[in-house]
Parts: C-alpha cells; sequence; structure tokens
C-alpha cells in the first residue's frame, strides 16, 4: 500500500519543481514507509511513497515503459496481476519486475482505458502517456483506495492520496466549503463525491478521469457500477454453493503477498467467515488479532476465541480502554477531513495491535453492505410494508400526526421509542432512508446553523444525495434501493475510509476480500429474500456457513465496536462539550447558545445527543488543524 501524489499542467507544459512534489508524498510518509520516488517532466510530476508488499525488492515508483513515455504511480493491490501479465505477455509485453506495477503500464499501452474492466483488486492511480500527451487516473470499483484532486490557479491539476498531500502545495486554498459541512452534520463523514476543502474533490469509487492537454478537465466518467435489477436462478442450495466459492476466491485471491500476512477478527460472522476460508487455503496457522473491552456487553473476546480455538490460529488479544479518548488527535490528523464514526477509535487499535505482527490484514468488511447485514435494512423493509397499506396522500396526516403527539423518549426502550418511526411512516421510503443512515437530523441541525450559515446553504440538505441515489437506483424494490444508496455512499464515505486512514496511520494494508467484484455482482442478483428473511440479514451467508461455524457465532446478535461517546459528555468529556459553545471556529457556521443548550441537555439526560456532539468536537478540531 502506498501514498501518491502529482502535478499535471492541462494547458502547457510548465516546468515541475521536484521538491513541491517530494513535499506533497513526503506528509503521506505514514502511507509509505518503505520508500520513496519523484519523477518529472515538462509539465508534469509524480511522487511515491512505498510500502513493500509485492516483489519486495524491485517494483520501485513511479515506474515507466522503457524510453520514459508512459510512467505510474500506483496505490494499491491487483489480485489477477499474474494473469493478467501472463496474457500481455502473449501480446509481446516484457517484463522487467515481478510486481502489480508494471502489469498496469503494459495494460494501459495494450488497452487504454478499456483495461479497467480486466482489474481485480484495489487501486488510485495515475498514468501519464506522452505520445497522448494525457494523464489518466482511475479508482477502483469500490473505492477502497482514495483519490482527491484539485484545479490550481496556475493552470495545474494537483492530486494526493490524502487531502494533506494536497495542503502541502502553497497554491491549494484552505477556504471550508459549506455543503460538506452540511454533509457531515448529516451523515457523520463527508462523501465520497465532496471535500470540506472547497475546490478540492474526490474521484468517485469507480470512475476515471482522464485530462488532455489543451483541453478542459471534464468531468469524471463512470467505469462500473452494481447493479440490483437482475436476479440469479438456481435453487437456493446452486446459489448457496455459488455464494461460498465466489467468496473463497475473494480471500485466496488477497492471501497473495511476500510479507507476514493476518486477519482481524471480531467473532462476527464476516471476519469469521474469512478466517475460516484462509485457514482453509493456508499451510501454517492464520495469524488473527482481536481487542477486547471491559464492558461485558460489548466484549467481543469470547466469541473471537471460539473461532481462533476451531480454526487453530495464532491468535493475539489484547484488552483496550472503551474511554482511550486519547487517540482522538492521532485520528483527527490521519483522517484530515471531520469524521464522526466513533468506532475509528476501535479500528485503529486493532490495526496498531494487528501491525505489530504483520504487514497486511484481511477484514470481513462489505457483507453487511453486498447481503443486507445491517438492522436498519429490516427496519426499513418492515416501514416499507406499512407504508404500502395507506395511500401516499394519508401517510402524512396520519402517521405525522400520531408522530407529532407520540413523546419523545430517547431514554426509552427501543419498543417505547416509536415518535422516530411514526414520523418516519409519513414520509417517502427514500426520504426516511436517507435520515435513517444520517446522525443529526435536519430539524436539529438547522436549530444549530447561525442564520449566515443557514443563507450560503440556500435549502440545501445533505440527506439530498441519499435519495437521488435511491431513486436513481438500478434494482426492483426497496432494498436494492437502499443497498444500492449505501455502496453509492456509506461505504465509501465512511467504512472504507475509517478502514484506510486507521491502517494507514500505523502502516498496514488492509484488504477486502468480501468485496471483491465478482462476489459482489453476484450477490446483487440475489433474490431480496435470500438477502433478507424472516428479520435475518445475510440470510444465505449464514446457511452456507452453517458446516463451517457454530450457530452461536453465526446467529448471535450483531456488535459493533464499542465506543461510549453519550457517557463521555456526561462525566470525562462534558466540560469539553460545554466549551464548544466558545469555540471561535464553530462560531462560523453555528450558533453559540444553541450549542451551549445542547450539551445542556444532554449532560442533564433530559435528551440524547450524544452523536451529535461527537460530531462537533470532531469538526471543531478538524477544522483547527485545516483552517486555523
Amino acid at each position: 500500500m502506498c501514498g501518491i501524489a502529482g502535478l499535471y499542467h492541462s494547458v502547457q507544459p510548465k516546468p515541475v519543481d521536484p521538491a513541491r512534489i517530494a513535499a506533497m508524498t513526503d506528509v503521506q510518509a505514514h502511507r509509505g514507509p518503505d520508500g520513496s520516488g519523484v519523477w518529472t517532466a515538462p509539465g508534469v510530476g509524480l511522487g511515491h511513497r512505498r510500502l513493500s508488499i509485492i516483489d519486495v525488492a524491485g517494483s520501485p515508483q513511479p515506474m515507466a515503459l522503457p524510453g520514459e513515455q508512459v510512467v505510474i504511480t500506483f496505490n494499491g493491490e491487483i489480485y489477477n496481476f499474474a494473469e493478467l501479465r501472463a496474457e500481455l505477455q502473449g501480446k509481446g509485453a516484457v517484463f522487467r519486475t515481478q510486481g502489480d506495477t508494471e502489469v498496469l503500464l503494459h495494460a494501459w499501452a495494450a488497452w487504454g482505458p478499456d483495461m479497467l474492466a480486466r482489474l481485480n483488486g484495489m487501486f488510485a492511480f495515475a498514468i501519464h502517456d506522452a505520445g497522448r500527451q494525457a494523464l489518466f487516473i482511475a479508482r477502483d470499483r469500490m473505492g477502497v483506495k482514495p483519490f482527491h484532486y484539485v484545479e490550481l490557479g496556475d493552470g495545474a491539476v494537483a492530486f494526493a492520496s490524502e487531502l494533506k498531500g494536497l495542503l502541502a502545495h502553497p497554491l491549494v486554498r484552505r477556504t471550508p466549503d459549506a455543503a460538506a459541512i452540511e454533509d457531515y452534520m448529516a451523515l457523520g463523514y463527508v462523501p465520497d463525491d465532496a471535500c470540506i476543502v472547497a475546490g478540492v474533490k474526490k474521484l468517485p469509487a469507480g470512475h476515471f478521469l482522464l485530462i488532455e492537454r489543451g483541453r478542459r478537465v471534464p468531468q469524471p466518467v463512470r467505469w462500473w457500477d452494481v447493479d440490483f435489477s437482475k436476479r440469479a436462478k438456481g435453487s437456493a442450495r446452486d446459489l448457496e454453493a455459488e455464494l461460498v466459492e465466489r467468496m473463497r476466491e475473494g480471500v485466496r485471491s488477497r492471501m497473495v503477498a511476500d510479507v507476514p500476512l493476518g486477519a482481524f477478527l471480531s467473532g462476527g460472522v464476516d471476519s469469521s467467515a474469512v478466517v475460516a476460508l484462509m485457514a482453509e487455503a493456508s499451510r501454517s496457522p492464520v495469524q488473527t488479532c482481536t481487542i477486547g473491552f471491559e464492558e461485558a456487553g460489548h466484549d467481543e473476546r469470547g466469541p473471537a476465541g471460539l473461532v481462533a480455538g476451531r480454526f487453530a490460529t495464532d491468535h493475539a488479544v489484547r484488552t483496550v480502554r472503551s474511554d482511550d479518548f486519547g487517540v482522538i488527535d492521532t485520528l483527527v490528523a490521519a483522517f484530515d477531513e471531520p469524521f464522526a464514526d466513533a468506532s475509528a477509535l476501535a479500528t485503529y487499535q486493532v490495526c496498531a495491535l494487528a501491525r505489530e505482527r504483520v504487514t497486511v490484514a484481511l477484514s470481513g468488511d462489505g457483507a453487511d453492505e453486498a447481503l443486507a447485514g445491517y438492522r436498519r435494512y429490516k427496519f426499513h423493509a418492515a416501514e416499507e410494508r406499512v407504508r404500502a397499506l395507506l395511500p401516499p396522500g394519508l401517510r402524512e396526516p396520519v402517521f405525522g400526526a400520531l408522530g407529532d403527539v407520540y413523546p419523545k423518549a430517547d431514554w426509552a426502550p427501543r419498543p417505547f421509542r416509536a415518535k422516530t418511526t411514526l414520523l418516519a411512516l409519513a414520509q417517502d421510503g427514500d426520504e426516511a432512508y436517507a435520515q435513517a443512515v444520517g446522525v443529526t437530523t435536519p430539524a436539529v441541525r438547522h436549530g444549530l446553523y447561525g442564520q449566515a450559515m443557514a443563507r450560503q446553504l440556500g435549502g440545501y440538505r445533505g440527506e439530498e444525495r441519499y435519495v437521488a441515489a435511491m431513486r436513481q437506483a438500478p434494482g426492483r424494490d426497496a432494498l436494492d434501493r437502499a443497498q444500492y444508496a449505501d455502496f453509492r455512499h456509506w461505504l465509501p464515505g465512511d467504512i472504507l475510509t475509517k478502514v484506510d486512514r486507521t491502517s494507514m496511520a500505523v502502516a498496514l494494508e488492509a484488504r477486502e476480500p468480501l468485496l471483491d467484484h465478482r462476489l459482489i455482482e453476484f450477490c446483487a442478483t440475489l433474490p431480496a429474500k435470500l438477502r433478507l428473511r424472516g428479520g435475518e440479514g445475510k440470510w444465505l451467508m449464514k446457511k452456507a456457513l452453517e458446516p463451517w461455524l457454530p450457530r452461536e457465532i453465526l446467529y448471535r446478535p450483531k456488535m459493533g465496536f464499542v465506543t461510549p461517546v453519550s457517557a463521555w459528555f456526561r462525566g470525562a468529556l462534558a466540560d469539553e462539550a460545554a466549551g464548544l459553545a466558545r469555540s471561535p471556529v464553530l462560531a462560523t457556521w453555528f450558533e453559540p447558545h444553541a450549542i451551549e443548550r445542547l450539551a445542556a441537555e444532554h449532560r442533564s439526560g433530559r435528551a440524547e445527543h450524544g452523536r451529535t456532539l461527537w460530531q462537533l468536537v470532531m469538526l471543531e478540531r478538524s477544522a483547527r488543524r485545516l483552517f486555523g
């Protein structure tokens, strides 16, 4: 895994200072501590920081074909590079290295942009083609690897893996984008197609950009999308067998490495399935790691130990404090943009533990999105069935009226917290789901904004991109649409950003075998009842794994990393929550008295605002680093 950066003058080939490229890559040294390189030519400069995984002794970057007419800087792994290498050799390509980087160079020379459909991997790369006078930029299907870019005032396009790489360039203006702050307050992260620094863009997942000299920078082109509109045929047993085989292919393809390799093991279905398939394919014990918590209701050491024992893994466990908020500033530095998924603290800790033993770790990420594993899918499907009982014109008067009079009871057990459900039923299903995946509701966040912020937003809401994705989704039913929207926004914006930044902060390469595109494309064709049945998400996957894993692993309640932010803001971080109202940074966008009232309500227990306060803490610290 690596960090990349570069400059391309799309108007005229101005000289590029190698020191500037080096500065943009050096601030990303954590992504690649094993080596660095810079290559420049008139009008272009490419930089690279390397974490050596494949062909450790060779494959330095940036890498060029003979004559330096085609040069690449590449972050990621191509899992089918050996097959592509053989095919290209059959076409006459001559290779000097043993890694996957050179395969990309010859693939570009042979197939141009059509090369992307042949790649199985996680990647973000830039290829300079002197003959075409062009820079070709591409990002993998799911958005595992990041790519930021910006058009500068001198006519150049600057790019980098992380935002900090762009900010190392003196011409990048540090101006906040109000719409991105609204996105963040709505969703808990800055989406994959937005950036908190105005003018900076992220190349969306599954897109490429071909910048040709003398022409304006075009809009990105989508080269891949997940399609939920088709349905696989065959018996449940046949589809079950195919699912296992595709999972097996995803795991085995990601076990190729020239450095120590292991896996995260939480004791949940997904990571346990990955470890089971790794154990099947490995001649030596799989190295696994788990972090535990002191809170009995959230500690996964027991289930993880059960799986480790079943497959005789070389298992490492560490107990960490759930109140270790001293890691906050480490995360702020790693993410650049504000990021409010509090499970990032635990993810960082398990990555740090893994890095003590291995350089590559496989994770179970992706199965929840592919096979409807989140509880919100169950709730959304149930709400859609209720909505179908009333015509659209009656839903708002009936459910809206009930929701208005039902008391808000954040403190009560879930069955008694019906107000949110009733108000959701009054809405269109797409709109309701968009709010369900969010953090701070429109009413709460708009009550926090100052007048200047409200004017800048002009009525824009962060939920709009989710609603648009659901309405444009290639799918047949509500579950299809919800999963599609999560693939477009939640997966790259939250889950994959979290894993990339926390793993790269400790120079660990994380791989997601359950996001193999062949597996994802197959899962999208499964009938809805094989994804979600009887309230059980990932139904077919669990049935398929019954010969592999014990029922107490397969069917126990889903448990995420515990991060008790609500308790923190009534205890150790109560003063910090109160101090948010005095922040001159937040006062740019928010009304101080409204923040003060929010913190007081939460501290007293009158209301539950823990996640919103966590958002504000992370935004305040990130904004101070970014904007001063």
